[in-house]
């Protein structure tokens, strides 16, 4: 109802009150401290979706016929005293809060009516108690984002009606017990983000309601159990990064005809991509990627008509252009990640891959790292409805095509890394998205069916899950782009990231960069840049928090005040003609005389020369074996 305000004292005296819900308002502060006490004939309290605080005031055993305690989203605190938890409560959340310490059963409490349990969301520390065991009747039993340690107890199998065992992100060890058979009424088992080792029990297919597993993110190792066939109620199958082994094309999927979303990426799966998968047809999500899986791409894979995401990037794929041919006739693919294939093949260049049968619905389309040959594909152009395209880390020829442009839902490009040369198209200034309020609002803002990983240099890999989160970015680093930075870019006004670092760009910096005001990251290094540090940065760009300039021929005052402050000598070195904070240079310093001025010059742009070819070598050199770093949406 909009309620604000606190929740008065004066509420314990309707001693009569069964029911109490305030649900779904702004209330403040703390609970009356008599509130369980003096309301004794309380059988339901709903108060989930306030912004209450504190410590819960102590139970009495006077409210022995409560039923229903609904504490969630809300920001209370300190332990839950487990007097709260009375015999007769059979569903007990206070999800989504700061509560720490222990779950609140003890090993000799009578809980035979708890029905549904959800700690989830809080700062629990402890380990999982033995007595959860004693909850004969727990159907729902959730506990993840806590800070659990331990293993799973022996009596959590005992659960017999147990539908949802949900313990994410914690930090639970040990194996998965093959005690997990008795729990023959699981629908639902989330283990994920764990450090869970040893193999998935060979016959966890007996549990034959389970819809969703996710075991992903833990130490699992051993082949993919083959009982798993017979749980044939599977929906969502997620066992990504572990170190799962064994030949995946020996698996039997056919079985699996309701499984919508299958994820084994990040482990070492060998063999070629199993036909067996084609023949489930309910499939919208397939991520193979991060193995070791070698072949082509099978014709049949068009047989399921739903797929809508399809990673398998790292692997060992051959034969591009069939690849693309094939994947056409999937029409209802929106994210399509083969970063990391078909290495030193020639980038597909058929037309008829834009043609209206073609990838029309694609909205990711990710190609890094595959060391491509060629040009940009101008069939790229016909993709009406792509959103994020990378094709960093190739072998890509030619000039930066303006006709990205022309692309209206275009706001992610990733073309560093390749052999571009020409200059900065000026129309690429007018990328729909990035220039016009009402077509970056437009960005889709569903769930995508898999998050999309992108691995940003010098960091770990960053999750998406919705488009709408991913940067607006052009990304152009590492090419032999030349000519001036157009003033036109100023129309940009919607971008977060701009990289134009490891090109040949000369003359001034415009001053009209500092119209786009939204900018995070703006990286011009390495380049031979001239001229001063436009002031105009300090005012427009209240928004970057990373920015280099280093490596060119700058000269003047560093801008001060704003964000600029924040920047370090880093930011600006190997333009010995800048001066002041940060600088070593305090003050600026005379102009150099005109003789001095070129022999010092040449120098430091030889010396920068050395230490770019240097640092390039040593990470081409190890970058296949060890992992270069990489900017590109990899899986």
């Amino acid at each position: 109802r909009g309620l604000t305000g606190v929740i008065h004292p004066s509420i314990t005296s309707l001693t009569h009150l069964t029911h109490l819900n305030l649900s779904h308002n702004s209330l403040l502060g703390s609970l009356p401290d008599d509130l369980f006490s003096s309301l004794s004939s309380l059988q339901v309290i709903d108060l989930s979706f306030n912004r209450l605080i504190d410590h819960l005031p102590p139970p009495s055993n006077k409210i022995s016929q409560l039923q229903v305690l609904n504490l969630s989203s809300n920001f209370f605190n300190g332990k839950i005293p487990s007097s709260i938890l009375v015999p007769s409560v059979s569903i007990f959340n206070v999800s989504n809060n700061s509560f720490s310490g222990s779950i609140p059963i003890d090993n000799d409490s009578n809980h035979t009516s708890l029905t549904f349990l959800d700690l989830s969301y809080n700062k629990l520390n402890d380990t999982i108690p033995p007595g959860i065991g004693l909850c004969s009747k727990l159907q729902v039993f959730r506990a993840g984002f806590n800070s659990l340690s331990g293993s799973l107890p022996d009596q959590i199998f005992n659960l017999a009606d147990l539908r949802q065992l949900s313990l994410p992100v914690n930090s639970l060890t040990g194996p998965i017990n093959d005690g997990i058979m008795n729990l023959t009424n699981l629908q639902t088992l989330e283990l994920f983000s764990n450090q869970f080792s040893g193999p998935i029990p060979s016959q966890i297919g007996n549990l034959s309601r389970l819809e969703n597993l996710l075991l992903h993110i833990n130490n699992l190792t051993g082949p993919l159990p083959l009982s798993l066939a017979n749980s044939t109620k599977l929906s969502a199958l997620n066992l990504r990064v572990n170190n799962l082994t064994g030949d995946l094309s020996s698996f039997n999927f056919s079985p699996l005809q309701r499984l919508t979303t299958l994820d084994l990426g990040n482990n070492n799966f060998t063999g070629e991509l199993p036909k067996s998968l084609y023949s489930c047809k309910s499939l919208t999500a397939i991520r193979l990627a991060n193995n070791q899986l070698t072949g082509q791409i099978s014709p049949e894979i068009v047989a399921l008509e739903s797929l809508a995401y399809f990673s398998i990037s790292t692997n060992n794929l051959t034969n591009a252009a069939g690849a693309f041919r094939i994947l056409k006739g999937c029409k209802n693919l929106t994210t399509l990640v083969l970063s990391k294939n078909f290495l030193f093949e020639p980038v597909p260049d058929d037309e008829s891959l834009g043609d209206p049968d073609g990838f029309q619905s694609l909205r990711v389309f990710a190609l890094g790292g595959c060391q491509f040959t060629g040009q940009v594909p101008t069939w790229l152009g016909k993709l009406k409805n792509l959103q994020a395209l990378d094709l960093s880390f190739n072998l890509i020829t030619g000039s930066l095509p303006g006709w990205l442009a022309s692309l209206p839902n275009l706001f992610y490009i990733d073309l560093s890394n390749n052999l571009l040369q020409g200059g900065f198209p000026n129309d690429l200034c007018g990328m729909p998205v990035l220039t016009s309020k009402e077509a970056s609002d437009k960005v889709d803002s569903s769930h995508l069916e898999l998050p999309v990983f992108v691995k940003p240099k010098n960091a770990s890999d960053q999750q998406y899950n919705r488009l709408s989160n991913l940067p607006p970015a052009i990304y152009l680093s590492n090419n032999s782009l030349n000519g001036s930075i157009p003033i036109e870019i100023g129309r940009l006004k919607f971008i977060h990231v701009l990289d134009l670092s490891h090109n040949k760009f000369s003359g001034s910096i415009p001053d009209q960069i500092s119209n786009l005001t939204n900018l995070e990251k703006l990286d011009l290094s390495y380049n031979n840049l001239s001229g001063e540090i436009p002031a105009s940065l300090k005012e427009g760009l209240h928004f970057l928090s990373s920015f280099s300039v280093a490596y060119n021929d700058l000269r003047g005052l560093v801008p001060s005040g704003g964000q600029f402050d924040t920047f370090t000598i880093s930011s600006f070195e190997g333009n010995p003609g800048l001066c002041g904070p940060p600088t070593v240079h305090r003050t600026c310093p005379q102009p150099l005389s005109p003789a001095a001025g070129p022999r010092s010059n040449s120098h430091r742009k030889l010396l920068t020369g050395l230490i770019v070819a240097i640092g390039y070598c040593i990470g081409f050199g190890f970058g296949f074996g060890f992992g270069y770093k990489q900017n590109f949406i990899v899986i």
